[in-house]
């Protein structure tokens, strides 16, 4: 329930707070992040590196 609370409570300071342009800012760090962590393990790793 943390976690979703979490998310709940930050979707909220967005809609209040008028800050709406933040969540696409965070959502490609979020998948960013994600790339990154499941790169580093596999052999996709070389084709990664050329994007960059």
């Amino acid at each position: 329930m943390g976690k979703a609370r979490i998310l709940f409570e930050f979707w909220e300071f967005l809609r209040t707070q008028k800050k709406c342009w933040l969540l696409p800012i965070i959502v490609v760090l979020c998948l960013l992040g994600i790339l990154v962590a499941f790169s580093q393990s596999s052999v996709v790793a070389p084709f990664i590196y050329t994007l960059f």
